[in-house]
């Protein structure tokens, strides 16, 4: 229908010799990109989301599932439980901060080494995207793709994540460091009074490393629909830049 109606218009205003060649080549130019963005089709814009959500979830699982992948990325970084935070800051005035941090770390630590496990899934999940996925994700907010992918996904994910941090977290001491921290904690006359610190810190992990990865999605997502240099194919650049 736009094309129809801007090649009307231009044809009437030829025919009635009322615009000047300056005027009709700037009325072209304008409408060029939305006869283009009219001319996409089903498959291409399908095509489209599905390379893009390639794009965007290799980087976010790359961006992780290295060391530092958490730890270092203070967007993502897995912090002390808050259920335990007290206990934390109370054995750090004690001459325990050492292993606090080390505590820490182990935690980031094996969410790093779990994150390659999301590449598989997203995988599937893009592959099985449908014609109406796609229009919904294009014309959706900066994280529509995300969301659709964390809808899809995050169930399956935890499965596949909680085994590897939990192996993870046995074999470099985290829960050990854990039990250890909360051990001292308790034999202080003072933690009867602040309440109970028991928490399963293999769900708190993986929750976690989750939320992370799906937010370095996010951002990645972001970028390809508002930063023209993200979009490193032709057909990233049909797809959303006829938005």
């Amino acid at each position: 229908m736009k094309r129809l109606l801007l090649f009307a218009c231009l044809a009437t205003l030829v025919a009635a010799g009322e615009c000047r060649a300056g005027f009709l080549d700037e009325l072209t130019r304008r409408a060029a990109p939305l006869l283009q963005g009219s001319a996409l089709d089903d498959a291409t814009v399908v095509k489209g989301l599905k390379e893009a959500l390639a794009t965007g979830t290799e980087r976010a699982v790359n961006a992780v599932a290295k060391p530092d992948g958490y730890f270092g990325n203070q967007l993502v970084k897995i912090l002390l439980p808050e259920k335990i935070r007290t206990a934390a800051d109370v054995l750090g005035t004690l001459g325990y901060r050492k292993q606090v941090d080390e505590f820490v770390l182990s935690m980031n630590r094996a969410a790093e080494k779990a994150a390659p496990k999301a590449a598989g899934l997203f995988g599937d999940a893009v592959r099985q995207m449908t014609f109406d996925d796609a229009k919904k994700i294009l014309n959706g907010g900066d994280r529509a793709a995300t969301t659709f992918l964390e809808g899809k996904t995050r169930p399956k994910l935890f499965e596949e994540f909680k085994p590897v941090i939990a192996k993870s977290m046995s074999e470099v001491g985290t829960t050990r460091a854990y039990q250890e921290m909360i051990g001292k904690y308790e034999a202080l006359p003072l933690a009867a009074l602040a309440g109970g610190t028991s928490l399963d810190l293999d769900t708190y992990v993986t929750d976690k490393a989750l939320d992370g990865l799906f937010t370095m999605l996010g951002e990645e997502e972001k970028k390809i629909r508002t930063n023209p240099a993200a979009r490193t194919t032709d057909l990233l650049k049909t797809v959303f830049g006829s938005k």
